[in-house]
């Protein structure tokens, strides 16, 4: 049964981290018009055992923000312009479908271990 258990930590742990990344894409999402905010970037490491994955820090994007021109807002400079945030939305949804396939390959994974699991169990009941 550890080979069972092994390969059902495996799929957890990446239905975790594509939890974690789906969490940064929908943060990102939601603050795309606001002044000022970096993209979160998510980044994956090797966890204890073999092909077990864990979330490492969040990374903020370092690319450069975007001037907005809007004489009218209150944190904009003398010319007029104010430093928005770095979120692509077109990223943002690709990097969301990405993490909701991969939750879902995992999550098929956890469920075919499951029910071999459940079936050898049946053959050793009889």
């Amino acid at each position: 049964m550890s080979v069972f258990s092994d390969a059902m930590s495996v799929s957890a742990s990446g239905l975790r981290v594509q939890a974690g990344r789906l969490n940064n894409v929908s943060q990102n999402i939601a603050n795309t018009d606001t002044p000022g905010y970096r993209r979160k970037m998510t980044k994956f490491e090797a966890g204890d055992a073999a092909g077990i994955v864990q979330l490492g820090r969040t990374q903020l994007d370092p690319s450069e923000l975007e001037k907005v021109f809007d004489p009218g807002h209150p944190m904009a400079d003398a010319t007029g312009h104010y430093e928005g945030s770095n979120v692509d939305m077109i990223v943002e949804i690709a990097d969301a479908r990405e993490a909701q396939r991969s939750y879902e390959a995992n999550l098929k994974v956890f469920e075919q271990i499951r029910a071999m699991s459940d079936g050898l169990m049946d053959l050793l009941r009889r």
